[in-house]
């Protein structure tokens, strides 16, 4: 056990390091930046001065290009396009419109690439490497393939506070989330089967949930994040997944002994016992259905790799509605691009999923993805020297390895070093993930100048309905098949995970690249409201299910849907400047 708990320790802080270098030397390396001032002086703009980006949309048309070009305001850091700039310098303001349209089709498909490399790519590889260190469904669940279901909203935040601009998006975004799971999914899965709650464990998550809310809140109102108050947040998560550890060897001493005195089980044990045949189903997942090969026979090299890379399945497509067939042609060049430097290792199979060739392919481009997607690239295009870039060095020693390992192994069988393929398909999905979500972040900050939002209402609307919509049809489909418990229980343990590690891995990271706090500058009354809307409801939770025997009914569903259509109604009202303070 003491082995075990090393190991899931070392690979944590294997994914707290790529972050930390991800996002450390943006304050000091002049290169990081995304986007630079022009080296012509600006007319009619103060240089010197820095005014709210929002303010663009009121001056000329002549002049917006050069604002956005020299305020620092209007500067994101990390990403490989400058939205602002391509709104306000490249599409004339009569066409403003089309670059609006392009955007949204733009950010729709950045959400997908978000969504296919979570879950046929970075949680497969999560719950190998936990297979690997043989960890129980239990510590996986609340660990691994926690952050695996939460990857966008985890990497959103990280790239959120890692800008004083978008601090606010990733509170609206994570406190957004927590308001449309406890609500919109909690209620949807009420209505579409009525169950009987599990009491302990709801009871247990939804009291840490609203001492994480609690947490937050209070940090809010002191206006700042100190290094103590990021440790507490992961520390306490720390804390939560040992009490879940201490939960499950109860209710299995407990289980074991009323075996012995013949006792009938009781409503939490068979909830248990669900989720133990649901984490079965689960954990026997194909990811990879899609990329069967269709000739079962002795393959040679070269059509191994083609079927390993080939991300369509002909028969499948033959058989599926139109609507399949439309969005499965959006999706076949990220899966295709996915396939062709993800590495991903499969313990179910036999092989586990070794595809020599394309395996020793991905020994040149994963190293190749990994140094260009970090810190958007400024490391890969570095020269050693002032001679040669790390990119080269990168493809060369990628290369060697990829022929020794080729020379070496055997189409049939795997080599007893293909766990190292998971982590490195971990590294490069992370990566993968961290740049859209960053062109996220960025995306939605672009979206916010035009039509003058703060982040806040940004994040509690499109990044939180982004990031949600996979976990509330996953949830939705395993109500329909019979498990609304387990996924009753999924919409408070994924959130307790986005809302702690999020805050706090990514303050955190902050902290360390030489800042000794986080500023939090609430937005007005808005992010008040937010937070309180998402108080009520755990406190409406924790009050109505006991009282109703938690036994969960339509009538509890379609008060939790009203409840996020009033909270919504007010936030947008708030924004517009409907309601307000006083003061104000």
């Amino acid at each position: 056990m003491a082995n075990r708990q090393l190991n899931l320790h070392w690979v944590l802080c294997l994914l707290c390091v790529l972050l930390m270098v991800e996002t450390g030397s943006r304050a000091s390396d002049p290169s990081s930046g995304a986007h630079t001032s022009p080296p012509f002086p600006a007319s009619g703009v103060n240089q010197t001065s820095v005014v709210d980006c929002r303010d663009v949309c009121g001056l000329n048309a002549s002049d917006r290009c050069d604002f956005i070009r020299t305020n620092p305001d209007c500067h994101s850091e990390g990403g490989y396009l400058d939205y602002l700039a391509g709104i306000f310098c490249c599409f004339p303001p009569s066409l403003l419109p089309l670059a609006i349209t392009l955007y949204a089709f733009w950010l729709l498909y950045l959400f997908l690439i978000l969504g296919l490399t979570a879950e046929k790519f970075f949680c497969p590889n999560l719950s190998a490497i936990s297979t690997l260190f043989k960890l129980s469904h239990n510590v996986a669940g609340v660990t691994f393939l926690a952050f695996g279901n939460g990857a966008p909203d985890i990497f959103s935040a990280v790239v959120a506070f890692s800008d004083p601009h978008t601090a606010g998006l990733a509170f609206g975004a994570l406190f957004g989330a927590g308001v449309l799971v406890t609500t919109v999914v909690a209620g949807g899965i009420a209505i579409l089967r009525p169950f009987t709650a599990a009491s302990r464990p709801f009871l247990r998550d939804i009291i840490f949930y609203m001492v994480a809310v609690f947490l937050t809140f209070t940090a809010l109102y002191l206006g700042k994040i100190t290094l103590a108050w990021a440790l507490g947040y992961l520390s306490f998560y720390a804390f939560y997944v040992v009490t879940v550890v201490l939960c499950t060897w109860i209710y299995r001493w407990q289980r074991r002994k009323s075996l012995v005195y013949s006792m009938p089980a009781t409503p939490e044990m068979l909830s248990d016992s669900e989720e133990d045949l649901v984490s079965s189903a689960t954990n026997s997942y194909d990811y990879r259905e899609d990329y069967q090969p269709l000739l079962f026979y002795e393959a040679t090299t070269a059509q191994i790799l083609v079927q390993a890379l080939n991300p369509l399945d002909y028969r499948k497509w033959r058989s599926k509605p139109a609507y399949w067939r439309v969005l499965k042609v959006f999706k076949l060049p990220v899966e295709f691009l996915l396939l062709l430097t993800v590495p991903l290792v499969d313990p179910d199979k036999e092989d586990r999923n070794w595809k020599r060739p394309l395996n020793c392919l991905q020994l040149v481009i994963s190293p190749l993805v990994l140094v260009l997607t970090l810190q958007s690239g400024c490391y890969g295009v570095y020269e050693i020297g002032g001679l040669f870039p790390v990119w080269g060095v990168v493809v060369i020693t990628g290369t060697a390895l990829a022929a020794g390992t080729f020379f070496a192994t055997s189409n049939n069988e795997p080599p007893r070093f293909h766990w190292i393929f998971a982590f490195l398909g971990f590294l490069t999905s992370a990566l993968w993930i961290n740049a859209a979500a960053t062109e996220v972040v960025n995306i939605l900050r672009s979206l916010g100048v035009v039509f003058r939002l703060s982040n806040t209402v940004l994040g509690l609307t499109l990044l939180a309905w982004g990031n949600s919509i996979g976990d509330a049809f996953s949830d939705f489909t395993l109500a329909r098949q019979g498990y609304p418990r387990m996924a009753f229980s999924a919409c408070f343990g994924g959130i307790i995970f986005n809302v702690l590690v999020g805050v706090g891995l990514g303050c955190l990271l902050h902290i360390s690249r030489g800042h000794t706090e986080v500023k939090l500058e609430p937005d007005g009354l808005l992010v008040w409201i937010l937070a309180g809307a998402l108080g009520l409801s755990l406190v409406c939770s924790l009050v109505s299910v006991p009282l109703q025997s938690f036994q969960l009914n339509r009538t509890y569903g379609f008060f939790l849907l009203l409840f996020y259509v009033t909270f919504l109604l007010v936030a947008l009202l708030t924004e517009f400047g409907v309601i307000r303070m006083k003061s104000e």
